[in-house]
Formats: C-alpha cells, sequence, structure tokens
C-alpha cells in the first residue's frame, strides 16, 4: 500500500509516504510559511522513495480542525492532486493527529486533544487507543470555551495540543484534579499521525472522492465571514 499525506492545519508543516509499513516523512514547525514548501515536501519525499504519484493507492490530509488558512492549503493541495490522477482521499481529524502523536512519543492510550482555536475557546476531543493502535475518538469533537469542557468519567489521560499551552489552569479546573497523568502543551500534529491513521481507515473503506476532500472548521461561522 501507498498513501501521501500532508498536514498544515498549525504551526507544523509536514508530508509523509507510506510504503508498505515504512514511513518517510518531511517536517518543519514554519508558521506562515506552509504555502511555499508543502509542494517541496512532497516533491522530496516522492523523488527520494523513487514513487510516482500514479503509482499511489490515495492520498490523506489533516482536515482540520486548525487554522483556517493551514487547513485550506492542505485541503487545495490535495484535492488538486488527488483530480489530476484520479485518487481517493482519506481525510484525518487534527485532533486525532495530536493524540496519535502523543500515543507515539509516549505512549499514552487515552488523550485530550486541545488545539488554541483563539477567541477564547478551544477545538476539543477525547481519545482512546484502539486495538489495531489508531486514537479512537470518544464522543463528539468541538469548539468550546476552555471552562465548559467535560470532566472524563475516569482518571488517567495525557493533554495534549496548543489549548493546553493557553489555556491549562481553566482547562484542568473544568476536567477536575487528578484527572491529568501528564500534559503535553507543545504537542503538534504530523503527516506521520495522519498518514498512520489513514492506513486504517482506508483499509477499513473510509475515504471519499476528491470532490468531498473538504475541511472541517467546526466554527463554521468563521468560513462563511470569510466567504462573505
Amino acid at each position: 500500500m501507498k498513501i501521501l499525506a500532508i498536514d498544515t492545519a498549525t504551526e507544523a508543516c509536514s508530508a509523509a509516504l507510506y510504503l508498505d509499513g515504512e514511513i518517510t516523512r518531511q517536517y518543519r514547525v514554519a508558521p506562515r510559511q506552509h504555502s511555499h514548501i508543502i509542494l517541496p515536501m512532497i516533491d522530496q519525499l516522492l523523488a527520494e522513495s523513487g514513487v510516482r504519484v500514479a503509482e499511489l493507492d490515495a492520498l490523506a490530509f489533516g482536515r482540520g480542525p486548525g487554522s483556517f488558512m493551514g487547513v485550506r492549503i492542505a485541503a487545495g493541495v490535495t484535492q488538486g492532486i488527488a483530480f489530476a490522477w484520479d485518487l481517493p482521499v482519506v481525510p484525518v481529524s487534527t485532533l486525532a493527529a495530536i493524540a496519535q502523536t502523543a500515543y507515539s512519543e509516549t505512549g499514552a492510550t487515552r488523550v485530550l486533544s486541545a488545539i488554541d482555536a483563539r477567541m477564547n475557546e478551544v477545538y476539543w476531543a477525547a481519545y482512546r487507543l484502539s486495538d489495531n493502535g489508531c486514537m479512537h475518538l470518544v464522543g463528539e469533537e468541538s469548539v468550546i470555551a476552555p471552562g465548559q469542557v467535560s470532566k472524563p468519567a475516569e482518571d488517567g489521560w495525557t493533554g495534549a495540543g496548543t489549548g493546553w499551552s493557553a489555556y491549562g489552569e481553566i482547562l484542568n479546573a473544568a476536567i477536575g484534579a487528578g484527572v491529568l497523568s501528564a500534559q503535553m502543551n507543545e504537542c503538534l500534529p504530523s503527516a506521520e499521525s495522519v498518514v498512520k491513521l489513514a492506513v486504517a481507515d482506508y483499509e477499513a473503506g473510509r475515504h471519499v472522492p476528491a470532490s468531498k476532500a473538504v475541511p472541517v472548521y467546526l466554527r463554521d461561522n468563521v468560513a462563511k465571514k470569510s466567504a462573505a
């Protein structure tokens, strides 16, 4: 199986190539440079692997939530390649990619992902490790004031993402003392985590045509204002 994945939803910009169980990647924390560096990252990965776009089975991208422009860049690049080569697309949640990164780096099996959404809100979701080694959503993704997040039913969670660096005290107060066992304030999503999740989704038939590879903003009013 060959899947190319990209993620530009946060400060990090990355691309990853999955080739029959092996993953190579390009990763940089480069705010406001994503549109300039993501295509060279893709080109370098393909050139070093000797794989042509036509040989890929699918594309994957971090579909949000996250930076409004960043999510649009990833969706636009993915759609362009998918349309040109008639490839299916696997959209992957940015919050899930953060949880997967936290698991890869620390072994955390229960993760509360939070991205600073500005406007005194966070993009928020809870994830638990599944038997296949991928993070599974518990409940729903939301954009919410940090003081209004729900308390998990049990302790032993890891908080991950920029929402924890921006609103850590408020989030900890909302979920209650002792719920967190660790906190990864600067944990960012990566295309490597996106492609790991995408492989499982692709094998399960959870992919879409290029026309449906669209961003997920959660905060609908932002998208509407931009369109206006």
